[in-house]
């Protein structure tokens, strides 16, 4: 391309105890009030009419939006269709909600409205993902227009100087603070440092969550603490819990919504399980070329998702959840597969090929901004 204390007795008894009571919680509360009845998320919903998250993909030969040959700064990981993949329907799917319809991205009013102002994505590669996604569709709306792209650090800078538009990405993937010490690596989920560059933004979309289940080398910490306590490890979704926690308290305490529109990008999901979506003899998402039919995933949906939307409903200020995931969760058709860095050795159902399902990310992010 970043005041919580608690008591905690044996690690090992407290984790399994406190995920599952989370879990259990966290199912009664979501099918209880409703898939997105928190104030942020309904909002958006009720001013189009309709829930824009909730319908199906539809066949459309007017899509893709752009062709990543118009774009020369694609990361090469994103380019499926430069990488050698053979099909090319997945190209051709719009997202249809149920009750309306959604409104086609126009990039020269998407930079027109925010004239002057600044966007940054911070997270993971799934953001980097969509902020790839969004400076493509912005190019490619406005071709004559000149940009720039720089590096700083590990945050990467596209601006637009006739609009006076910057489009960042912020690479932290965690969002709390990993801090080296004679200890190791620590992963302190009460800290969030990195807070300091997020303030006089005026649109930021967050992601976080698939680093949070990485295990072994993949791992970026070495213990985790919390407060004065420290550990080995606890349970996943509880640390993740913990430290959107401290983000939104960050974003309650230091944003002020007449300046800055928050979102949060909602969790996107992987394809690693073909038993989910029944086809347990499937090698992982290799091969698959149409999204799944219909309304719903059969795979139900993530508990990092359900996790997130607590949080959300319990913040002061206002978060709008691009609530992406079941939309996604039908495309099991988008991802890079062998078409990306791994090839056949390591194929990648987790991020997406550009042109593709993150385009739709942008086009709900616009319908949003638009709206509100």
């Amino acid at each position: 391309m970043a005041f919580l204390h608690h008591h905690f007795g044996s690690p090992m008894e407290w984790s399994f105890s406190i995920s599952v009571v989370l879990f259990l919680t966290l199912l009664i509360q979501i099918h209880g009030s409703g898939y997105l009845d928190h104030k942020q998320a309904r909002g958006f919903a009720e001013n189009y009419g309709c829930n824009l998250f909730q319908g199906s993909w539809v066949y459309d030969d007017s899509y893709p939006l752009y062709e990543t040959s118009q774009c020369p700064f694609i990361e090469r990981e994103f380019d499926c269709q430069n990488n050698g993949r053979p099909d090319k329907f997945y190209l051709k799917y719009r997202w249809q909600p149920a009750g309306c319809n959604l409104t086609r991205f126009n990039g020269e009013d998407f930079l027109t409205r925010l004239r002057g102002k600044s966007i940054m994505f911070v997270g993971d590669s799934l953001g980097l993902n969509q902020w790839q996604s969004l400076t493509c569709m912005l190019h490619t709306a406005v071709p004559q227009a000149p940009y720039s792209l720089a590096r700083n650090g590990d945050v990467s800078i596209f601006t637009f100087p006739t609009y006076d538009v910057k489009v960042m990405f912020s690479r932290n993937a965690l969002l709390v603070d990993i801090v080296g010490e004679s200890i190791g690596r620590v992963l302190k989920l009460d800290s969030i440092q990195a807070g300091q560059m997020w303030k006089g933004i005026d649109v930021m979309i967050f992601d976080s969550w698939h680093w949070w289940i990485h295990t072994g080398r993949k791992q970026p910490w070495d213990l985790i603490q919390v407060g004065n306590r420290t550990y080995r490890d606890m349970d996943r979704l509880v640390a993740y819990e913990i430290a959107l926690n401290t983000w939104a308290k960050w974003v309650d305490y230091n944003i002020d919504p007449t300046r800055t529109r928050v979102f949060f990008q909602g969790v996107s999901p992987d394809h690693q399980n073909p038993a989910q979506w029944g086809e347990p003899r499937a090698n992982l998402c290799e091969g698959q070329t149409r999204p799944i039919l219909g309304f719903r995933y059969p795979g139900g949906p993530l508990p990092a998702e359900l996790v997130l939307e607590k949080v959300l409903r319990a913040m002061q200020k206002p978060v709008y959840l691009l609530d992406i995931t079941t939309l996604s969760q039908l495309r099991i058709d988008g991802h890079p597969s062998v078409y990306g860095f791994g090839g056949h050795l390591d194929p990648d159902c987790s991020h997406w090929c550009l042109a593709g399902v993150p385009d739709t990310w942008n086009e709900l992010l616009y319908a949003s901004l638009v709206k509100n």
